[in-house]
């Protein structure tokens, strides 16, 4: 087997994945081709860099690799879906931000640090996007649970570790959206 074919094969499996596939999947998928994963790495890498100036990009997030469109054409890539983009409240993303920074974190420190409480839906709502979950129970009255981010939460925003998040201190002040 040649190397471009390999590559062939490589490049096709991951752009028909429905999600990030790791470096151990691929080696399963592909173990007819017996490739070591020094081997398979460097494919990968062979591979970003052919389709690092296309309209896709090969890219490594936290669950693996996949393929995603390129920030220049996300306008014209979000014309082909009718159904609108979920929009979020600032409450739920302001949740969500603590609770990446700051994780594991409980309600109440989220409440604490925001000031309000925090309603059971916008935590709700998070979980069943996948984007936090139940960590475990920090050992205190009444056992609250500790939230952190997931895997899915990294692989929607494109990053590969939690250490991919700018500092809270690059972070300016939010602007409220133009009505």
């Amino acid at each position: 087997m040649t190397k471009e074919n390999t590559q062939h094969i490589l490049e096709a499996v991951l752009l028909c994945a429905h999600e990030p596939l790791a470096v151990d999947q691929l080696q399963k998928i592909l173990e007819p081709l017996a490739l070591s994963t020094q081997q398979l790495n460097d494919h990968l890498y062979q591979l970003q860099q052919y389709w690092s100036t296309r309209g896709l990009c090969l890219e490594r997030v936290a669950s693996g690799w996949a393929f995603r469109s390129q920030s220049a054409v996300q306008p014209y890539i979000s014309r082909l879906f009718a159904e609108r983009p979920v929009r979020y409240s600032r409450a739920a993303l302001e949740v969500l931000a603590i609770i990446a920074w700051r994780q594991p974190v409980t309600r109440g420190d989220i409440e604490e640090i925001r000031g309000v409480s925090v309603s059971s839906q916008i935590l709700r709502n998070l979980e069943d996007r996948g984007w936090i979950e139940i960590l475990g129970y920090r050992d205190a009255p009444g056992r609250p649970a500790l939230f952190g981010t997931t895997k899915q939460f990294l692989d929607d925003l494109g990053l590969s570790s939690l250490q991919d998040l700018p500092p809270l201190e690059s972070i300016g002040p939010v602007q409220e959206p133009a009505q």
